[in-house]
């Protein structure tokens, strides 16, 4: 049966965000992740969790400057220290005070130009090193293809590409995170997909969302109730993030969860 975390950085937006935390608990979730906990005090999200017995499965390293473009900094060599700053005064912090166990490393745009050869040099040798840092944490590290109509420019983009430096690098705290909505857009053939790269064990973090437009998974050109069951058949036991932007209010669209929360252990817990 999928687990499933719901993204509180695009799920809820009726909400304050401290209030999503109550608000994904009371539809079933039992597990969340978001892009950036940094705006808030580690302990003011830790309490949020325990309150509602939620888990914290995943949030993003500091991807450097957001408002102004940046889109994560492992593969700028300008932007080493930075990038290795980041890592250590806070995505580790926050995420021994959270218990999360996944940290996604954002790659970075690559500058116009730009040799791709120094960018992957960079890009590899900051994920060895930042591997290293977490291991004593018991903390993965995750890298993620994104598509480049959403991120015009992100130095990462196919499923191959991630499995190939993760298997260079062969730190066992590294691995992938397949997010199906990018790789829809970008390969397609996703129970091909699946069916490769599940069994390695190098895939640690599942996300959906529909494809095109990145609503409920019951909506666009994926059939995900039989990518769900292949996922259980492959013996997959991670969470699925669920990392879309709900079409109204969040509530009004969970009915595609629901069929997965009446029949799992969720049914005999009555919020």
């Amino acid at each position: 049966m999928p687990r499933f975390a719901a993204n509180l950085s695009m799920m809820y937006p009726e909400h304050a965000f401290l209030d999503r935390f109550a608000a994904a608990a009371a539809d079933g979730f039992r597990a969340v992740e978001f892009l950036f906990p940094y705006a808030f005090e580690p302990h003011a999200l830790r309490q949020r969790l325990a309150d509602q017995g939620l888990e914290q499965v995943l949030f993003n390293a500091p991807p450097g400057h957001w408002d102004a473009g940046e889109r994560g900094l492992a593969c700028l060599p300008e932007r080493v220290e930075a990038f290795r700053r980041g890592l250590l005064a806070q995505a580790l912090p926050w995420a021994e005070a959270l218990g999360c166990q996944q940290i996604h490393v954002m790659a970075g745009l690559a500058p116009p130009g730009a040799e791709r050869a120094a960018l992957r040099a960079t890009y590899l040798a900051n994920l060895a090193w930042a591997a290293e840092q977490a291991a004593p944490l018991g903390v993965n590290l995750l890298i993620e293809p994104i598509n480049p109509r959403d991120m015009p420019g992100y130095f990462l983009t196919h499923q191959h590409e991630a499995h190939a430096i993760v298997q260079e690098i062969g730190a066992p705290n590294l691995g992938v995170q397949m997010d199906l909505y990018h790789c829809q857009i970008v390969e397609g053939d996703l129970a091909t997909k699946l069916r490769q790269h599940l069994p390695t064990g190098r895939v640690r973090h599942l996300q959906i969302a529909g494809v095109p437009e990145r609503h409920e998974p019951d909506v666009g050109e994926l059939n995900y109730p039989y990518l769900f069951a292949l996922i259980d058949a492959l013996g997959w036991h991670g969470h699925i993030g669920c990392e879309y932007r709900p079409r109204a209010a969040t509530r009004a669209g969970l009915g595609w969860f629901q069929p997965y929360r009446d029949a799992g252990p969720l049914a005999a817990q009555p919020r």
